[in-house]
């Protein structure tokens, strides 16, 4: 006779089932998920025509016939072939994935009276189950996807059979030991199945995904886990797109999720006199913005810092919003700052960046993956402007600077960030992004007239750690030459941008053209 076992026994069992995870083979999704979703269970997957659902099943499969672990694809609303197609496309061998192929056949759907005894619905629900099981007796799979269940419900036409159906084959694959993924269409709250045939509450755990189709851009897609019982995910919504390969999912950046790093030496310049109008300095673990009009030097100030941190053996990153990689390569050495030798050796990543092409979450994942990853320490930003406008539909792009900047300070990187202003002199100058508060410091460049020559200034008007000189000072660049000068004691209206210098020829730095 079998001894039952104890209690105990019993509990560790459980729990070693529920620390069991079938990976997705989605490495952003996963992280989402907390390691993959516990086995042997049912979870379903929501979301509109071409939002990815079929995609995610696949690589599902796909993941789990990389395990060793059988799998099979119920097509109920595409073809055998359509779904080798899709497999191709992505470049997939589907070797180890049995695919059953289930459509309702004609005379089935005919009218009501060729039945005597039995709805049509229920002959045609036991015929389906019937050839599932069939196949899954066969393969012995360890993980099943249903593509879609809106053929099963058009089947049902009862939502109670319809659910009494759905709980049957849930409770026996749960006692096989598989793991079900229900892939459903749910397009708008008004075309929405109605509410007796929702599976939410059914299902152990499900995950929504979202497409949106902005005014300009590409489509843009994101996911959320809308419930898994007793287990802890990161909750809200993740960005993601499909590429060839599947689908690539960016985690939402949480800035406390990442511990934080004690970098105590400020980076230098290079030149002793920005040094010292910036208190020795940019701190680590700190977001500085050059804040000023076009061409008053703003990306060549942010260029020092970075050339600086270079040639001191670090590792640095630009993502370019407005300008192109060629363009500011042939700019910066025109001006005396070549960075071939570190873009040849590796140091430097160097992208241009066109944010009509992506989402705020995946330009964070790409940043955050070049910090941990690559192990870059300093990250230029340039511009925040372009970025800004080209996705105007992005209602919190700024609580997403936000986690992106927090972030990128407790790894104790450089965070050097570049903001147009409006305008080139006086009252005309105006800041379109709201965001200097987000900034640790703030370095203000303005343009002022002297002698007859439109000349450059410099200041530095917020620094949140440490001390800094409160001095406004001349930036020349020309070619071959990148300088800061004294002291202009007699520099008037830095604050209200109506810039006027009244004092002598002396202290103004001599470039090409001299003054008279």
């Amino acid at each position: 006779m079998l001894e039952r076992p104890s209690a105990t026994t019993q509990t560790e069992a459980a729990d070693a089932t529920r620390s069991e995870r079938a990976a997705t083979g989605i490495p952003g999704l996963d992280e989402i998920l907390g390691g993959g979703l516990p086995t042997n269970r049912t979870y379903l997957i929501q979301g509109e025509p071409g939002a990815g659902k079929t995609t995610l099943g696949m690589q599902f499969l796909l993941e789990g016939a990389r395990r060793g672990e059988r799998g099979v694809y119920v097509a109920l609303s595409e073809s055998e072939e359509e779904i080798r197609d899709i497999a191709v496309s992505h470049g997939w061998d589907l070797e180890g994935i049995a695919i059953v192929e289930l459509h309702a056949s004609e005379e089935n759907l005919e009218a009501d009276s060729q039945y005597t005894f039995f709805h049509p619905s229920e002959i045609e629900l036991s015929d389906t189950a019937r050839t599932i099981l069939e196949e899954v007796e066969r393969v012995e799979p360890k993980r099943i996807v249903f593509d879609s269940l809106s053929e099963m419900r058009l089947l049902a036409r009862d939502s109670l059979r319809y659910r009494r159906q759905l709980l049957s084959l849930k409770k026996y694959f749960a006692e096989i030991g598989c793991t079900v993924l229900l892939l459903d269409v749910h397009t708008s709250q008004r075309s929405a199945p109605r509410d007796e045939f929702k599976l939410e509450t059914l299902a152990h755990g499900f995950l929504q995904l979202e497409q949106v189709t902005p005014e300009y851009g590409e489509q843009r897609r994101r996911l959320k886990v809308g419930k898994l019982r007793g287990l802890s995910y990161q909750e809200g919504y993740h960005d993601f797109r499909i590429v060839r390969g599947g689908l690539e999912v960016y985690p939402r950046l949480v800035a406390g999720e990442y511990a934080g790093r004690d970098e105590p030496e400020p980076l230098s310049s290079g030149l002793e006199a920005l040094d010292r109008l910036t208190g020795s300095g940019l701190d680590r673990g700190g977001t500085t913005m050059f804040l000023g009009p076009a061409g008053v030097g703003k990306s060549t100030l942010a260029a020092l810092f970075l050339r600086s941190a270079l040639e001191a053996g670090e590792r640095a990153a630009v993502f370019l919003f407005d300008e192109g990689v060629r363009n500011w390569r042939r700019r910066t050495k025109g001006l005396g700052l070549d960075f071939a030798p570190h873009l040849d050796s590796g140091a430097l990543a160097l992208r241009q960046v066109e944010p009509a092409a992506l989402s705020p979450g995946e330009f964070a994942d790409i940043v955050r993956r070049t910090v941990d990853e690559d192990g870059v320490t300093v990250v230029l930003l340039d511009s925040m402007n372009g970025y800004r406008y080209a996705m105007p539909e992005e209602d919190f792009l700024t609580l997403h600077l936000h986690e992106l900047f927090a972030y990128l300070n407790q790894q104790g990187v450089v965070t050097l960030v570049v903001v147009a202003q409006h305008g080139f002199l006086g009252d005309a100058v105006e800041q379109p992004l709201h965001i200097s508060y987000l900034a640790d410091s703030v370095i203000l460049l303005r343009y002022f007239e002297a002698f007859g020559q439109v000349r450059k200034a410099v200041s530095m008007i917020k620094k949140r750690m440490g001390d800094h000189e409160r001095a406004i000072r001349e930036l020349l660049l020309e070619p071959g030459r990148v300088d800061v000068g004294e002291e202009l004691r007699d520099f008037l209206g830095i604050l209200s941008g109506e810039l006027q210098y009244r004092g002598g020829e002396t202290p103004l730095l001599e470039g090409l053209t001299e003054g008279p």
